[in-house]
């Protein structure tokens, strides 16, 4: 198995890209391809590995850049690059940390949409008590169509099962409330296109505060509301350990010893609520396997990214969604 890793993409490019990649080669039975500057992706890879080779890119698409323009005019840029490796057969899965938006065009462009799904969508896992919830759209369509959203929650539950190992998941519509007369247009109609899914185990509407408890294994929502939910749990995450951590240097020599009593249940809390143990996001819903990770992703994110992108590929999570698809008892024009 071969993975595009796109080095120039992200806050941390190429030293943390290029690090996360080594980590990676040592840890998973794959040879992962370096897209990007040589010369700079050279200059970071402080010891060789066997598995790790280097395409050559000689542009970067910025992440303010206008991602479908840039990916028309950049050709050779380092996003563009890794997924047109996926379309010549020469490698088996794409990974950026890079302009979101551009990952998500190329993908559209190069690798085309799979027949059947108007908008691919971004699938976030979300830490849970329960386990892991995957939350989709997470920000590449902000004006999905009822339609979108059924298909989103048919890929969602293809991937749940096949790449978690969750038989029959459960998916829920996020909602402002339970009720199926709750929310804007666009989310009561999808409410009843999902409520005549017999492929689907569709519970009904969950709210906001469901998604932490992990009440579903699958949340479907546009990726308007998706972006502002996953950047509200980052933010409130930190605020919540800067809170423990001034509590602790204020509270004394009590707070401190209570402190170092608790490290190692902290540091196992830390373990289960870092997103860097997930590293990126699939990008369902396009014909390949495309993995997004966050821009400020580090070595250990990159690493975990790759991880994820291998169990993608082993679970042919692409043709499981393919057939998913041609089963679905719902009208075409619905879908």
């Amino acid at each position: 198995m071969k993975i595009a890793v796109d080095a120039m993409g992200g806050d941390h490019a190429p030293e943390e890209i290029v690090k996360g990649a080594l980590e990676a080669a040592q840890k998973f039975p794959c040879e992962i391809v370096l897209v990007g500057d040589q010369d700079r992706i050279r200059e970071c890879l402080d010891r060789p590995s066997e598995k790790i080779s280097i395409k050559h890119a000689t542009e970067v698409i910025e992440m303010g850049e206008h991602p479908s323009e840039a990916v028309r005019t950049k050709k050779d840029s380092s996003i563009v690059v890794a997924t047109e490796l996926i379309k010549s057969g020469e490698c088996d899965a794409v990974l950026s940390a890079g302009n979101t938006g551009a990952a998500a065009a190329a993908a559209q462009l190069i690798l085309r949409r799979i027949q059947g799904i108007g908008r691919p969508a971004i699938a976030t896992p979300i830490p849970t008590p329960r386990g892991v919830t995957l939350m989709l759209d997470s920000g590449a369509n902000v004006d999905s169509k009822p339609e979108h959203l059924v298909q989103s929650g048919m890929m969602a539950s293809v991937y749940v099962e096949h790449v978690f190992g969750k038989s029959n998941p459960t998916v829920g519509l996020l909602n402002i409330g339970e009720e199926d007369s709750k929310g804007n247009e666009q989310v009561r109609a999808a409410y009843q296109l999902l409520k005549g899914m017999t492929t689907l185990n569709f519970i009904g509407n969950v709210e906001g505060r469901d998604i932490p408890a992990g009440k579903v294994d699958v949340v479907i929502c546009d990726g308007f509301v998706g972006n502002v939910v996953l950047k509200f749990a980052e933010g409130l995450a930190k605020m919540i350990m800067g809170l423990i951590k001034e509590a602790i240097v204020e509270g004394g020599v009590t707070a401190k010893v209570g402190a170092l009593l608790l490290t190692p249940t902290l540091k196992q809390l830390g373990k289960r609520l870092d997103a860097s143990e997930y590293g990126g996001a699939p990008l369902l819903g396009v014909n390949g396997c495309c993995v997004i990770s966050h821009g400020s992703s580090n070595a250990k994110a990159i690493c975990s990214a790759i991880g994820a992108s291998c169990d993608y590929v082993n679970s042919n999570v692409l043709g499981h969604i393919k057939a998913a698809l041609e089963k679905a008892i719902i009208d075409n024009s619905s879908l």
